[in-house]
């Protein structure tokens, strides 16, 4: 199965820079700096997707204490957190010819990384503790509480003055957007989350063979 994702992860990649850099429009405003959203964007709803899922496996752990839902969450949360630092990563840059910055304090952005640091503290946590299962039950609340503020993330720029602008695709309404930046940013979201879902896979068999090992 992992091999499969792995491929089917490559041709979206593929067909993502095509739809990036060969469909969508050059955007009127921004240029070509616009374009790195189409990694931006979908490395954040791949992030999320991740944490979801780590939460779930978290909330399946602690309910049953089953080894492999804790396993999921670990390779979840993980992977999650390399999206969204990927996401950071990639604001910053285009923010530095946008805004004139590569980081400012404002909600959105302060939050996120609030966010991203309570999923490091997450992995910090199952290294630093020697008991494996110890480690599991308090990773597993933390994921659960680092993913309650992620609501607090997409509403910030509804909640204060931010100077990070509204989303375009995820609010009531239709979109504003040409539908060639839709289809763009929807195919790059569809080849991230099949690449996280490859890593999560691989993850969580590389956990499996650790766990097995120190057995």
């Amino acid at each position: 199965m992992s091999t499969a994702l792995g491929w089917l992860a490559a041709v979206g990649l593929a067909a993502g820079l095509v739809m990036g850099f060969g469909v969508a429009p050059r955007e009127v405003t921004q240029g070509n700096v616009q374009r790195i959203m189409y990694l931006h964007v979908p490395a954040v709803w791949v992030a999320y997707l991740a944490f979801a899922v780590g939460v779930a496996g978290s909330i399946a752990y602690l309910a049953g204490r089953r080894p492999g839902a804790d396993r999921l969450a670990h390779a979840a949360c993980e992977v999650g957190t390399v999206f969204l630092g990927v996401n950071i990563a990639t604001g910053a840059i285009w923010g530095k010819p946008t805004w004139g910055t590569w980081w400012t304090w404002d909600a959105r952005l302060t939050s996120v990384a609030v966010v991203f640091v309570m999923f490091v503290a997450y992995l910090l946590l199952r290294q630093a503790i020697e008991d494996r299962e110890r480690a599991a039950r308090y990773a597993a609340v933390l994921s659960i509480v680092a993913a309650l503020n992620i609501p607090l993330v997409h509403f910030s720029v509804y909640w204060w003055r931010t100077l990070h602008q509204p989303p375009s695709l995820l609010k009531p309404g239709s979109s504003t957007m040409p539908p060639e930046i839709v289809a763009a940013l929807l195919v790059n979201f569809a080849a991230l989350a099949l690449l996280g879902a490859y890593f999560v896979t691989r993850r969580a068999r590389l956990l499996a063979a650790e766990e097995e090992a120190l057995a």
